[in-house]
């Protein structure tokens, strides 16, 4: 059974009311002002549209020796138990990337691994074939580095929870 970033629909709902307030505020400043006209309310739908499209976030799901990254547009989707590389790109604002043998590839921003356990169990399985298989040649530090991480932040919300920290 295919399992879900648990965050995806809160963020969802939130660029849905990011994108209504946007338009909401931009027709009622027009109509205040008696400016709204059919090219004028066009103009606020399309930058309606665009700030949804980019505060939408990409839907990720996993599941036995897959991973698939779901945009408004577009999928992309790898298996996880015949990775050839895991590459991560960035400091700050990391980007994941991971290929395949079929030579597909898939862009993830890795905090959406770490806060979906999950997630990160079906990706961790998958390299653990991928290494016993041979198959993955590169990245394997990023992996354990990543893997690292998420202990660290799965072992301080088990602090917090119980108070201890």
């Amino acid at each position: 059974m295919p399992t879900g970033d648990r965050h995806w629909r809160g963020s969802a709902w939130f660029a849905v009311g990011c994108a209504l307030a946007f338009l909401g505020m931009t027709l009622l400043v027009d109509l205040d002002g008696e400016t709204l006209t059919p090219p004028r309310a066009l103009l606020w739908l399309a930058l309606t549209a665009l700030l949804f499209t980019i505060l939408l976030p990409q839907r990720v799901t996993a599941g036995p020796g897959w991973l698939a990254v779901r945009r408004l547009v577009r999928r992309q989707s790898v298996r996880t138990d015949a990775l050839v590389a895991v590459r991560q790109h960035g400091r700050v604002s990391a980007l994941l990337t991971l290929r395949d043998t079929d030579g597909c590839r898939l862009d993830l921003d890795p905090r959406i691994l770490v806060a979906n356990p999950l997630l990160w169990h079906e990706l961790d399985t998958g390299v653990r074939r991928s290494l016993e298989r041979g198959t993955l040649l590169e990245g394997t530090d990023v992996v354990e580095r990543l893997g690292h991480q998420i202990d660290d932040a799965t072992a301080q919300a088990v602090l917090r929870a119980s108070g201890m920290f």
